[in-house]
């Protein structure tokens, strides 16, 4: 793991116990002081497992009613600053996802716009935020996100086209399949290959 970023050497097991007593009566006044404690403990975050412990009080069961469009500036601010893929993917998944699939309608022009920006992990976040989502996939936004980004030689955005493929392919491998086909000569070997690593 390459982080300018210390750790204290927790593992991710010794990590979630330690913060089990602290988030199950967790308790937040107000949604403006769940994003305060929320932007408190990410950015002034002095070792990695700080701002570990910062997005898991992001995903807490008790702001899931907070997962709408007013989340935007919060999911852009931890994807910028957190610029690293275990930080990004979790945000993108857990965050940016949620609320992509609670309000497409506000949402899907944001995602669009993160695919055709200039910050390398908003357009990461654009092309795997639909993971695990299987039939209910927006495929015209995954098309999208996959469109703009496949002729990028960034590793980390070929591993997400391939990633977020595959995790398609589980549920709709013609479509996937088509989407290699067609976009072949430009679609990296990595991403092909993450692509179809699950069809026969």
């Amino acid at each position: 793991m390459k982080s300018a970023m210390p750790y204290r050497g927790i593992t991710s097991p010794e990590l979630t116990a330690l913060l089990r007593p602290l988030l199950t009566g967790y308790a937040p006044a107000s949604r403006a002081v769940w994003e305060a404690t929320v932007r408190t403990l990410w950015d002034e975050a002095t070792h990695r497992e700080e701002r570990y412990a910062a997005l898991a009080l992001a995903k807490h069961r008790t702001a899931r009613a907070w997962r709408d469009p007013d989340l935007v500036p919060l999911i852009e601010h931890l994807v910028v600053t957190g610029a690293w893929w275990d930080l990004v993917d979790d945000v993108a998944v857990h965050l940016a996802g949620a609320v992509l699939a609670l309000h497409p309608e506000e949402m899907t022009p944001v995602v669009r716009g993160w695919a055709t920006g200039g910050d390398l992990w908003l357009r990461r976040t654009a092309v795997i935020c639909q993971l695990g989502r299987r039939a209910a996939t927006d495929r015209d936004l995954m098309r999208h996100a996959i469109e703009s980004n496949v002729d990028d030689s960034s590793f980390w955005l070929r591993k997400a086209i391939g990633w977020a493929l595959r995790d398609l392919a589980r549920t709709d491998p013609d479509w996937v399949r088509a989407e290699v086909a067609r976009l072949d000569g430009r679609i990296s070997s990595l991403s092909r290959r993450e692509a179809l690593k699950h069809l026969s």
